[in-house]
């Protein structure tokens, strides 16, 4: 049997990681079996779709480098792949389960559905709908309907009984009838059909072999399970993933921090980093192995490697995978990668000025060890590409001196940058030395001033390479202000 796998989003919202791990376990899965992956849209919740959340599901999935074989962009042979084109589909098939006593017309107004909630809420009672509609005569359905009642259909839930399935991870799971949501709602007054009928038919008229996604979905497998039955249908695999949590212990959202993809392309993440952290949510090849492609993951992944347990979304453990993969990029890669982030701060134009370009191009090799995020480039090299505006005198004295010593520093530094371009790095750090030793302060508390002075901030890449970049006179006139600074 060829594996068949799907992605099914709703276009109501951004992608986010838990939807993205659902989507990269399925895409993993095929791709290790040499099986097919599905995108299918999920559209027939009209209200609250949004084309902008469309658009999301199409350039997340490019940018990580997930594609898939079948979908609405790409077309194959089980279409449309969107639900909102399928809704004859829906009600062809719904018509069969009213033919054969599986289903009913209800015609229960919003008003008294309110009523006998806000009753069972009050009796303290099973919340569900009570089957009004479920034995109507057919003269009673056809009075309603000329005094122009809407109806909606629902799947009649055997009472007795269990239904039961199996789940690749979880096991044997089975769940009392009467404890199933009481006859749920298949399709709606408008035609379109809710989430558990188009689920059903859809992944069955698609030929979906396997069914991965994340275990809050668990609830409504009995109710899918019994409409399998109700079209005679035999049921694909079932495999719920672990949920993804903070590292609170409460379901991941946005009080953790980003949780949408767009979000997380902003701060400067690279999709290699995303796709390396959320593969390993819930699953894990070996105890020591970490870094893995892509590429690798195509080709390792297996179900037997999942884990029950939830998994902990680790922001810092994100940061470490995406500084190893900025490290990876070649020089050239990683300024085309960080030139928006300095475009959107102002600190070059559009398109980079030569000098600019020369900078920034400088600038990569020695911030390249520093960065975390792309976006922490325009903090790092601001410097280089604007003035720094004002210097506080208790950024520029170090801890072990006062500001007359410091201005003595600063003056003996002057003198330094004098032969600066000509030397070369050892030469000048031993002339800065023994200038350190004859004033009797430490190398730090002589370099600290100037580092300032050059930099705007106590923290910098390597500083005689800033100095180069910079040029020797601009450095020059830091110094002057910065002494200024401390004179005032």
């Amino acid at each position: 049997m060829s594996v068949r796998v799907r992605y099914a989003p709703s276009p109501t919202g951004l992608q986010h990681i838990g939807g993205v791990r659902t989507a990269l376990f399925n895409y993993l899965y095929a791709r290790s079996l040499g099986g097919t992956f599905i995108l299918r849209i999920e559209d027939t919740d009209r209200e609250r779709y949004q084309e902008d959340a469309l658009q999301d599901i199409y350039d997340t999935f490019r940018w990580l480098g997930i594609n898939w074989d079948e979908g609405p962009d790409v077309g194959g042979s089980f279409g449309p792949y969107f639900q909102s084109e399928r809704k004859e589909i829906y009600q062809k098939f719904t018509g069969q389960l009213l033919e054969t006593g599986k289903a009913y017309r209800c015609y229960c107004a919003a008003e008294r559905l309110a009523r006998l909630r806000e009753n069972q809420a009050q009796k303290k009672s099973a919340q569900g709908y009570d089957r009004h509609c479920l034995n109507l005569t057919v003269q009673e359905r056809a009075r309603l309907e000329s005094l122009g009642e809407r109806s909606v259909i629902r799947l009649k839930v055997p009472l007795e009984g269990k239904t039961a399935f199996n789940d690749l991870l979880l096991g044997d799971i089975e769940r009392a009838n009467e404890d199933v949501n009481p006859d749920p709602v298949l399709l709606k007054s408008d035609g379109f059909p809710t989430y558990h009928l188009a689920n059903v038919i859809d992944d069955h008229l698609m030929q979906v072999t396997h069914i991965l996604r994340a275990q809050e979905w668990i609830p409504t497998v009995p109710v899918h399970v019994i409409l399998y039955r109700a079209f005679e249908w035999e049921p694909p695999v079932f495999c719920h993933l672990p949920m993804v949590m903070g590292q609170d212990g409460q379901k991941l959202s946005k009080r953790h921090g980003s949780t949408s993809i767009v979000d997380f392309r902003k701060l400067g993440y690279l999709p290699e980093a995303l796709i390396n952290h959320i593969a390993l949510l819930g699953w894990s090849y070996d105890e020591s192995r970490e870094i893995f492609a892509l590429r690798d993951l195509e080709k390792l992944f297996s179900l037997e490697k999942l884990n029950k347990a939830p998994a902990v979304f680790d922001y810092r453990k994100l940061e470490w995978f995406n500084g190893i993969y900025i490290r990876e990029k070649t020089d050239a890669s990683l300024k085309a990668l960080i030139e928006p982030y300095l475009k959107k701060a102002g600190l070059i134009s559009d398109p980079p000025t030569p000098e600019q370009e020369r900078i920034v191009s400088g600038a990569v090799p020695i911030i390249k060890e520093r960065l975390k995020l792309l976006s922490d480039a325009s903090e790092l090299v601001g410097f280089l590409l604007k003035e720094v505006e004002t210097y506080q005198a208790s950024e520029l004295i170090p801890k072990k001196l006062d500001r007359k010593k410091t201005m003595e520093a600063l003056e003996q530094v002057l003198d330094l940058l004098e032969g600066f371009e000509r030397l070369g790095d050892e030469e000048n750090e031993r002339r800065f030395r023994e200038t350190a030793d004859a004033l009797g302060v430490k190398l730090g508390d002589l370099m600290m001033p100037l580092r300032v002075a050059v930099t705007g901030s106590r923290v910098s890449p390597p500083l005689f390479e800033s100095i180069r970049l910079l040029g020797v006179e601009r450095a020059k006139q830091r110094v002057m202000r910065a002494m200024e600074a401390l004179r005032s």
